[in-house]
């Protein structure tokens, strides 16, 4: 449960760069941005300009499939369609297992309380060229207590620095953080608010993940672990915090009739700046703890395929077993495409077991908790179709679609403020909806039997002439 611990595992892997001098003035968010177009090392910086050494962030946490499978404890040389499957395996077997409330842990190392609290103490970067601040909040756990019934939650959201004491604080329509805090609102309170700001890929993902309304995040945790997350009851909010966690504040949001501020623009997933400056809520800051030489964790949002590395395997595998839970037969693979953002584009190869079945598969990834939001694309493929080979799917598309039978629109759909497609109009209106295609790039169920053969070598035939010339064309090696 213990980041630095991931850490060791990605550095004896050679999967770690350790980089000193860095400014967190762009210059970090450039070296993130250039680093994970090309699939590169996970970027631990230290000795950042104007900080402390020791005082460090870490960036491309998860920017590869095997740095996932690591985090999920599988084999390193596995490939990528493989830790989907094996993470599905996991997230459907999963057992909940409640926290443990501990008295103490590395996190309480170091405390600044009233008017000790300074954010500026951490080297929080300024990610893109155009953002209009230093975001802290790109891979964190805003946690909150739902007030009716006392659930709590854990989501990942974004986070302005705003100031010493203060944090912005942004999430979309229909998020449960969003709904929580306006329950407070509602009532004429300040919402109670904790917020995570680096933990192991484990601690951190069910955050990031849609749950329905009352699951357990910190439950969820535990399950991944097989062990109780260990966790501290904060001493202002009563809200529980991972014991290892790398830098923890406790504070409150105040409605916004009391306090707003500026907040944004900042680069989003999509690849653009969906959204300009406007009045947002914010954290008021009262306590923060940290251990010793604390390591921001920083997934900034990148234009894709970059901006989808720290989430898409875990999103294909969620998705691939939401839908299997409706009792959809003989789906072989879930791929959320990386140049769609992990998100615009979902591929989901299947072995067609009846006449609309393929269809059936299409409607159900649109559907289903996480498919359904913020969506656009949904290609649905036949089991010879590896859905993570974006050559293999673009063929099928080009060869099994015919576009006036196998594509459908969906009109109305739930999207996010962050759509670069919404037109001011629909802006204006509050009209936060896109439409969604599905398209069918498999054989004609009816006649598949028919369907002209595909002119490949057999994988017999491919292995034998692999092993027999591979010394001459080592090209020809796996």
């Amino acid at each position: 449960m213990d980041l630095r611990k991931f850490l060791e595992q990605l550095d004896s892997l050679k999967e770690l760069e350790m980089l000193e001098g860095a400014d967190w003035n762009l210059e970090i968010g450039a070296i993130t941005e250039l680093s994970d177009e090309k699939n590169g090392p996970a970027l631990l910086f230290d000795k950042i300009k104007g900080y402390p050494a020791g005082h460090r962030v870490v960036s491309n946490l998860l920017g590869t499939p095997r740095r996932w499978g690591v985090a999920f404890g599988l084999p390193s040389d596995i490939g990528p369609t493989e830790i989907v499957l094996r993470a599905k395996q996991k997230l459907t077997s999963l057992r909940p297992v409640a926290p443990v409330e501990v008295s103490t842990g590395p996190v309480l190392e170091n405390v600044q309380e009233g008017d000790d609290v300074d954010m500026l103490s951490f080297p929080v970067p300024k990610w893109h060229e155009y953002d209009g601040g230093r975001y802290i909040g790109t891979a964190d756990m805003i946690i909150t207590r739902d007030p009716q019934g006392g659930w709590v939650n854990v989501g990942t959201y974004r986070i302005q620095l705003h100031d010493r004491r203060t944090l912005g604080w942004f999430t979309s329509p229909g998020q449960h953080g969003r709904q929580m805090r306006e329950a407070y609102w509602a009532q004429g309170k300040a919402c109670p608010v904790a917020a995570v700001f680096g933990a192991h890929p484990l601690v951190w993902m069910p955050s990031f993940l849609t749950l329905p309304w009352g699951s357990s995040e910190l439950e969820m945790v535990g399950g991944l672990l097989g062990e109780p997350l260990q966790v501290i009851k904060g001493k202002l909010t009563g809200l529980p915090v991972p014991a290892h966690g790398e830098i923890v504040i406790e504070g409150e949001c105040p409605p916004p009739t009391v306090e707003t501020r500026e907040e944004g623009p900042f680069g989003e997933w999509p690849g653009y700046y969906g959204s300009g400056v406007r009045k947002e809520a914010v954290i008021r800051v009262k306590r923060v703890m940290y251990r010793r030489n604390p390591v921001i964790v920083g997934v900034p949002p990148l234009k894709p395929p970059a901006s989808a590395n720290a989430t898409y395997i875990v999103k294909s595998a969620q998705i691939w077993s939401e839908i299997e839970k409706l009792g959809i037969p003989g789906i072989k693979g879930v791929w959320c495409n990386r140049s769609g953002g992990g998100r615009y584009l979902t591929i989901v190869s299947i072995e067609q077991k009846y006449a609309g079945h393929a269809r059936q598969v299409a409607m159900a990834a649109m559907a289903c908790p996480t498919g359904a939001q913020h969506g656009r694309f949904v290609v649905v493929v036949d089991e010879d179709i590896d859905p993570s080979n974006e050559e293999d799917v673009l063929w099928a598309l080009c060869s099994r679609c015919d576009p006036a039978e196998h594509i459908e629109t969906v009109r109305n759909c739930w999207t996010t403020p962050l759509d670069p497609t919404l037109s001011p109009e629909k802006r204006a209106a509050g009209n936060i909806s896109n439409s969604r295609a599905m398209l069918l790039a498999c054989k004609p169920y009816y006649w598949k039997k028919d369907f002209p053969r595909v002119n490949r070598a057999s994988d017999e035939l491919r292995e034998q002439t692999r092993n027999k010339w591979k010394a001459r064309l080592p090209g020809l090696a796996r």
